[in-house]
Formats: C-alpha cells, structure tokens, sequence
C-alpha cells in the first residue's frame, strides 16, 4: 500500500506546515521538564501554551515513540519500573480548546467512551476505516465531553466531517488542549479505549500495530 497515493483531509483543518507548527520535545533530555511542575495542570499548560506562542505557531506537534519523561504526573501509567509506560504511541497536537478536530478518510464510529482519570484520555471517540482492504482504526484522545453526545456505533463518518473538537481540562483528562491522534491496524479486544503509552520492552510490539500517525497527518515538522 502506498500512503501517498491517498488524499486525506487534515485532522485539524488544514495543513500543519513550518509556518503554523513548531515540533515540542517532552522527552527527558528536555531540561525544562525537570522544574515544571508536572503534577499542576495550569503551570503546565502556561508551558505549552508559551512554547507555542513563542515560535510563532499555532499548533505544538509530536511524539510518536518518544521517550515521555511527563507520565510521572499521573498514576495511570505506573506498573513495575521495569513495565513503566512511558513511550508513547500517538501524535500529540497541542492547541487551543475548542479547535476543531475532522475525519482524515470515510469510515464508521467504532466506539467511544469518557475515559475519566486525571492523566486519562478524557473523551475518546475510535473510528474505523477500510484502507486497500485492511481495516485501520484512529483514535481522537482528550476531546470535548459533549462530543460524546448525540453519536452512535456504526455511525458513517465523511472524510472531512467535523468529527469533535480539542477539550479543555479538568475534563480531558486533565492535561493542557491536545488532540492525541494513533493508528492501530488492530483493536486488541478494546473498546472505546487503546493504549496511547507502551514500555520500552513492548515497542517493537505496538509499533507493527500503531503505525506513525504522519502517514495521515503529512505534517512537514515531523
């Protein structure tokens, strides 16, 4: 299958090029990681929001197989050091709540659901595709929770729909606006939920199923 032959529609909106886009690095070799304090929602969204602002762009981008050193903040991740869930697995875009979030390609709701928790998805919607006689699945983390309202399994989605839009926290699982975007080529048995951070002896796993999900996105940032 060759992705570039398949006209997606931008996830949010339009193309997310140099001029409106800055890559944001939450990886344990960002030093500024180490006096933020993680655990306090607010401080960290005045960070993202800043590095934004910053370069000038309206949308923070990155994070597929990244390193994450900021799931310390929340229990959700933790297991065994040895099991530690902190490569993560989506693209995560950063932006303002409220940004508007579309269908790349036709498909149906295959599931959704509010995954409360602070550190959680928050509002998930999952959709499924047909791609060169494969089923694809993409998931939209951290959204509005009356995106939820009103939508149904199996429900037809038109490639461009408006599909939901960024949430705001405490309800998006309390995180500064994201849209986390990931492809999986299979569910796992999940329903309304997948997981969005792997450990680092089960990378090789999860990425033959979570394919990157800039083959959608074709941002030139990444």
């Amino acid at each position: 299958m060759n992705w570039n032959d398949i006209d997606f529609f931008p996830v949010m909106g339009e193309k997310l090029s140099m001029e409106n886009t800055v890559k944001l690095d939450f990886s344990p070799s960002n030093s500024d990681l180490e006096n933020l304090d993680l655990s306090n929602t607010a401080a960290f969204d005045e960070y993202v929001s800043q590095q934004i602002k910053n370069s000038g762009s309206k949308y923070g981008i990155g994070g597929y197989l990244e390193h994450r050193a900021i799931y310390r903040r929340s229990t959700v991740f933790a297991t065994t050091e040895a099991d530690f869930r902190n490569i993560h697995l989506g693209v995560d875009l950063w932006t303002d709540a409220g940004a508007p979030v579309f269908s790349p390609m036709d498909g149906k709701i295959h599931s959704f659901q509010d995954n409360a928790g602070f550190g959680n998805y928050g509002a998930t919607i999952i959709l499924e595709h047909e791609l060169d006689e494969k089923k694809l699945y993409s998931l939209y983390g951290h959204l509005f929770l009356s995106d939820l309202d009103g939508i149904e399994i199996g429900q037809e989605i038109k490639s461009g729909e408006l599909l939901a839009h960024v949430g705001p926290f405490p309800e998006n699982g309390d995180w500064p606006p994201h849209l986390h975007f990931q492809l999986m080529w299979d569910m796992m048995g999940n329903v309304g939920d997948f997981p969005g951070v792997c450990s680092k002896r089960d990378v090789e796993k999860f990425q033959l199923i979570c394919p990157d999900p800039n083959l959608i996105l074709r941002s030139e940032v990444l």
